[in-house]
């Protein structure tokens, strides 16, 4: 029960957030946070247990139809406090945030929901409790893109929710598949199950996961989503959010293709073209959170090669397991730092056009520096995070070919690898300078930059931002302590070894990231300051709108040439089922018309053929021979049957009798009492049992 408190807590808060509403809006404020708080403690105590070597279970069955399982070890128990640590922090920073917004109650009541089926999904011990935790957090969240109701929030959240159903039925298809040939969902029955053949099940699954993560082929809402989200959700819509969607890859993954070559080069290759993707969109984009948000689509790239690694390997995968385990973490806290500190930017000015903000961030030093820290961890710069756990993920490339010794596949992966990251360095820095080094064109916009002083941020803001952003540090300059620790919690989830101690700072990881820092210099000065950067109108969307997926290929496709396809189809089954009716009837009546007719001819035959009397014609019979052998044949068998049978001669009154009784059965009258009497007796059936 000590786990089902846990997860369904923020649902009764949720509740009372409702009642509270705002005619009591600080009660609810601080009700709100205190919620958060909450968790946090349960998470806490879940992780002091699981480093202590304790687990907690529970089971539930028949609950929702299949039951519901849960399991506090150590790899869920870190990423329920990594949760509820995030929501604290944006509940910390919301009440600034959304001082002048309406529907401030709805917010909270879905952020509390949001957060309840966050948990369930990483307690979960089996697919249908993920599932059910999974879809309860995706409904719930639609209520974050869709907050200001404006078209473009409106058009997004309608694209996110599109996904996320469209990804739920697909996955709720493979579980049904699954549990049929495996007869369980549960993780355990899944790792048993590991090289069945169950391609199309997994196939399905992973689908509404990888929608979720936000990698490709469905990746589209990621850059429309966070744009129009208030930044405390976008912060968990990025940070923890498309977590969950990695969570389900890497329950399929770990459990079911682990050495599977083919399931790894499947997802070798996904994970670069998002790495690269997103990276590329990201220094396309002039609008601050848009950019932020295909820096997420990239650095899921980044997990999901980790991913791909692991599974190559098999039982070696310790190294690119643990470096996207930690990615993941990374990429939480990093995200969580750069989303609130967009949101500063926002809730200051209401825009988010680099060329509308630009030299905002000038004279703010607490801004600067912990957008600076959130900026380097995700380059990945020696001493920040973000650089431990890319070279885990590197490194455990490295050992791929050390294994296989597939050098082609390697060296252009590695080449992906850095010029993605490259890329990451070049859009960072473009948002970086943009902010806090460049001058606003307009000089008396740029003075009441300047002069805003220390009110643009409260205190609250200012204490969220400062305890997410120490997480950057203390994780990068203490790699082997933190990181390992970390991994040891989710070896057993993770199916995988323990991890030998990394040099992270040895010349051949530095030398990575010293590459990366020059790509990214390049293409800074290259491409952005050369191509997308003019003096006069600020920087320029170079991408062209015709590259949109979503207007070009996924809208079109789902909402006009499936819908015609579909119609096509009924109108074409709907004139069929008439034509069929009608000629299903047609050949009926031609049948009943043959039948009568050809009753009538065998009546006419056999009354003149065979039946007939002994007087008859024996001239006329001369004419018909076949029906002199078919008389004869009959006439044969009466005799045979006479000469068995004894004669008697029937008494005339039992032949009168018989005639009236078969007078009276063939009658209507004694068919309507059978029929009234077998009417009462079911009456009598049905009534008796009620009345008695």
């Amino acid at each position: 029960m000590l786990i089902l408190s846990f997860v369904l807590l923020p649902v009764l808060g949720a509740a009372v957030v409702i009642a509270l509403g705002k005619n009591h809006w600080k009660i609810r404020n601080e009700f709100f946070r205190a919620m958060t708080l909450v968790s946090l403690a349960f998470s806490a105590f879940f992780l002091a247990s699981a480093f202590n070597g304790r687990e907690f279970t529970a089971s539930f069955e028949g609950a929702v139809g299949l039951g519901l399982t849960f399991k506090a070890d150590g790899f869920r128990s870190m990423y329920a406090f990594l949760a509820s640590f995030m929501w604290v922090m944006t509940a910390l920073m919301s009440e600034r945030y959304f001082q002048n917004y309406h529907n401030r109650t709805r917010y909270y009541f879905f952020s509390l929901m949001t957060l309840s089926g966050t948990l369930g999904v990483f307690m979960s011990d089996d697919l249908y409790t993920t599932f059910v935790f999974f879809e309860i957090m995706s409904i719930s969240s639609y209520a974050w893109v869709a907050h200001d109701e404006t078209e473009g929030a409106m058009r997004a959240a309608a694209t996110y929710l599109g996904v996320a159903v469209l990804g739920g039925m697909v996955t709720l298809m493979g579980m049904f598949m699954m549990h049929k040939e495996i007869g369980s969902l549960a993780f355990s029955a899944i790792h048993e199950a590991a090289g069945k053949n169950m391609h199309l099940a997994s196939a399905l699954i992973l689908f509404g996961f990888i929608a979720k993560a936000g990698a490709v082929p469905v990746q589209i809402w990621l850059p429309k989503a966070h744009p129009v989200a208030p930044a405390p959700a976008s912060a968990l819509l990025s940070g923890m959010l498309t977590k969950t969607g990695l969570f389900g890859v890497l329950v399929i993954s770990m459990n079911l293709y682990s050495g599977s070559y083919a399931f790894g080069c499947i997802c070798l290759v996904l994970a670069l073209i998002t790495m690269l993707l997103g990276a590329v969109l990201g220094v396309f984009s002039t609008n601050l959170k848009r950019t932020l948000a295909c820096s997420s689509m990239s650095q899921i790239g980044y997990i999901l090669t980790g991913v791909a690694a692991c599974v190559l390997l098999g039982e070696h995968g310790s190294l690119p397991a643990a470096g996207a385990v930690m990615h993941m973490v990374n990429h939480s806290v990093l995200k969580l730092v750069l989303f609130m500190s967009a949101g500063v930017v926002y809730m200051n000015l209401h825009r988010l056009e680099l060329n509308d903000i630009r030299g905002f961030g000038r004279k703010k030093p607490f801004l600067n520096l912990v957008f600076l820290l959130g900026a380097l961890g995700l380059m990945g710069i020696p001493g920040t995070s973000g650089y431990a756990s890319k070279t885990l993920i590197h490194e455990g490339l490295v050992e791929w070919v050390v294994h296989s010794g597939n050098q082609f596949v390697f060296r252009f992966s590695e080449w992906v690898f850095l010029f993605a990251a490259g890329l990451t360095t070049a859009y960072m820095l473009k948002i970086y300078i943009a902010i806090f080094i460049q001058k606003n064109p307009d000089e008396k916009r740029q003075a009441d930059f300047d002069n805003m002083g220390k009110k643009y941020l409260d205190i609250r803001t200012r204490i969220a931002l400062a305890l997410s952003a120490v997480w950057i540090v203390v994780l990068g300059a203490l790699p082997n302590e933190v990181f390992m620790k970390a991994y040891t919690l989710s070896e057993h989830f993770l199916h995988q070894h323990a991890l030998h101690e990394i040099h992270f700072f040895s010349w051949v990881n530095l030398k990575g990231g010293l590459i990366t820092l020059v790509i990214g210099t390049l293409a800074y000065i290259l491409v952005v300051r050369t191509w997308m950067y003019d003096r006069e109108k600020g920087y320029v969307n170079r991408w062209p709108e015709w590259l949109d997926l979503e207007n070009g290929v996924y809208r079109p496709v789902f909402v006009r040439f499936v819908p015609f396809v579909l119609s096509s189809v009924a109108r074409v089954m709907n004139g069929f089922g008439e034509w069929a009716a009608k000629a299903f009837m047609n050949i009926i009546t031609f049948a009943s018309r043959v039948m009568d007719e050809c009753t009538d001819h065998i009546v006419v035959i056999f009354k003149e053929g065979v039946l007939t009397d002994r007087e008859h014609d024996v001239q006329e019979e001369a004419h018909s021979g076949y029906l002199k052998h078919i008389r004869s044949f009959f006439d044969g068998a009466h005799r045979m049957r006479m000469r068995l049978t004894p004669h008697v001669k029937p008494d005339p009154r039992e032949v009168t009798n018989l005639e009236y009784g078969s007078s009276f059965t063939n009658a209507v009258s004694f068919g309507l009492i059978l029929c009234t009497l077998g009417i009462v007796f079911a009456l009598l059936y049905v009534l008796l049992p009620m009345i008695l």
